[in-house]
């Protein structure tokens, strides 16, 4: 995109920063060892979930916005949502983390220019592999 605007960021884009900001925000290493034999007990363990407003601030988009791409990594299976009466929760699943793992190198050549803008005043995040 020519100019110094807004770079408009595609609803993949989104999708890969919303799910890879769910997996650090538990902490979880996509790049351990066994990461695959682990998995179960470590999504059991951190099956808090993150706010959808901590979504909302990752994505920097409004309410519609997040609700849609969070709408799309549900029906993908990729997350699951628990709406309580005052927040949603959102929890990756073992599809969403082993999908991290396997694709991050791929988004993070592919989306590069659109991940770097976005966090253009602030640290790339430690999923973001520069290539």
């Amino acid at each position: 995109m020519a100019g110094t605007g807004k770079m408009y960021k595609g609803l993949e884009v989104y999708c890969c920063l919303a799910l890879n900001r769910v997996a650090s925000q538990l902490g979880i290493d996509l790049n351990q060892a066994d990461l695959e034999a682990k998995l179960d007990g470590i999504l059991k363990e951190r099956a808090s979930g993150v706010p959808k407003v901590d979504i909302s601030y990752e994505l920097r988009a409004n309410h519609h916005m997040t609700n849609h791409v969070l709408s799309v990594l549900e029906e993908d299976g990729l997350v699951e949502i628990e709406r309580g009466e005052r927040e949603y929760r959102v929890r990756i699943t073992r599809k969403g983390a082993l999908h991290l793992r396997k694709y991050n190198m791929f988004y993070s050549s592919i989306f590069k220019r659109y991940i770097v803008d976005h966090y253009k005043y602030s640290q790339l995040p430690s999923w973001f592999v520069p290539g």
